[in-house]
């Protein structure tokens, strides 16, 4: 009988809305999470030079610290996604959370390279649980008409945890070396993970499921999912593109710019982090594909810009492409969340299974294309690559398939019909 009564309440229950002290209290969680994950993901990528003098290997060797990692993350985000099918959504990303911040604790104390590789690829399965449900947990909570703003604000902690990722370390290393750089890291890491766990609401409208894969094939069958898939796995192949190879072009002529004026080039995330917030509530108001649209013109821009000799030049255009990419991928995921009725964190699972592939083999495609021609042909691969994204979009459909609509009507993850016209 509780049960049956508490089940009355939930569904009498309104998800959180734009401005409510709930969402407050969602964004805060979720934004700390965002943090976490992305300081544990990359907090090795500014040492693996200091790492690969420490440990005699050699640097292709000590790449792997960060390949590790995002590997492995990729390869358990579906599993764990399915998992949080049935175990729920809070539970899962609390204790994956937990578990890589316990992990990431471990690494100043590793005494081996192979004992640093294992532990880094461990938390990569760990950091999994994150991303894999905190955009089928939003989907799930958040009112429609704040969806976009709430996944916008979840990607700028996502951007602000990369950066911090990459600078704490790289300013630490230089007072105390490499173990107190990455206990830093991992001290604040750990901190976030404390505030995400104390803040994060419970779920009200979660609904248990089985914890199995099937949903996948449910997922890959909807065109429309299938164009948001492959949409990110092309943005982050061009976005790996530049930030791993522009470097190399700032070190060499005509530029020759210090190698710590080269590592400022991450500050242009700041820039992401505003723009995944307000294409979210941009989406929410005017459109998804609108937006989208717009997001991929200014990568092309800021692409472009890149390619005159001129160091103004060039930061301002990585600048506007940083801006572009983080408001397209705000955009992209969210509209995942939304056209995906059921198995939502399966669906969000894929979206990040392709955005994460998408890092390693086209960003691997794009080293072959700045090999072969230099700066000019890194950014020719890059344009491409947003011109098939740009198809995409353009043959995106603002409906969900048929036999997939809510009850009272057909739902929209362009822009909620419901949501206009009052209802939820």
């Amino acid at each position: 009988m509780t049960a049956v009564h508490d089940g009355l309440l939930e569904s009498a229950a309104e998800r959180h809305r734009r401005a409510s002290p709930g969402l407050r209290r969602v964004n805060l969680a979720l934004f700390a999470a965002g943090l976490t994950t992305f300081m544990s993901l990359y907090c090795t990528q500014a040492l693996l030079p200091v790492l690969s003098q420490a440990f005699a290997v050699s640097p292709s060797a000590v790449s792997l610290l960060v390949s590790l990692s995002t590997g492995m993350l990729a390869l358990a985000i579906i599993p764990v996604s399915a998992l949080s099918e049935k175990l729920g959504r809070t539970r899962v990303m609390v204790v994956c959370a937990l578990a890589a911040a316990v992990l990431g604790l471990l690494l100043p104390m590793a005494p081996s390279f192979t004992v640093l590789a294992v532990i880094r690829a461990a938390q990569g399965i760990a950091l999994a649980g994150v991303p894999a449900v905190a955009m089928a947990y939003l989907s799930d909570e958040v009112h429609p008409e704040a969806l976009g703003g709430a996944m916008g604000l979840y990607i700028a902690g996502n951007t602000i945890g990369g950066l911090l990722g990459r600078l704490v370390p790289i300013l630490v290393t230089d007072l105390a070396g490499w173990r107190w750089a990455l206990a830093a890291s991992a001290l604040v890491s750990f901190g976030c993970t404390v505030l995400f766990w104390a803040l994060l609401p419970r779920s009200r409208f979660f609904q248990p499921g089985r914890a199995d894969l099937r949903a996948i094939g449910t997922h890959l069958a909807d065109g429309g999912l299938r164009r948001l898939f492959a949409v990110g796995l092309l943005l982050m192949a061009g976005f790996v593109t530049v930030y791993n190879f522009l470097g190399f072009r700032l070190l060499a002529a005509p530029f020759h710019l210090p190698q710590a004026v080269v590592g400022l080039m991450f500050l242009m995330y700041l820039g992401g982090t505003w723009s995944s917030a307000t294409a979210g509530r941009l989406a929410d108001q005017a459109g998804r594909r609108a937006v989208l649209a717009g997001a991929l013109a200014l990568i092309a821009a800021g692409l472009l810009m890149t390619l005159p000799d001129s160091v103004p030049l060039v930061g301002a255009g990585l600048l506007v492409f940083t801006v572009g990419f983080f408001a397209a991928h705000s955009v992209a995921s969210g509209w995942v969340g939304l056209r995906a009725k059921t198995a939502r964190a399966q669906a969000s699972a894929l979206y990040l299974f392709a955005y994460y592939l998408g890092s390693s083999v086209g960003g691997s495609a794009g080293g072959l294309a700045f090999e072969r021609g230099g700066w000019p042909a890194a950014v020719a691969y890059v344009i491409v690559v947003v011109l098939l994204a740009a198809v995409l979009v353009g043959g995106l459909s603002g409906r969900r398939p048929r036999g997939r609509s809510r009850p009272g009507g057909p739902a929209c993850p362009d822009r909620s019909t419901a949501a206009r016209r009052g209802r939820g």
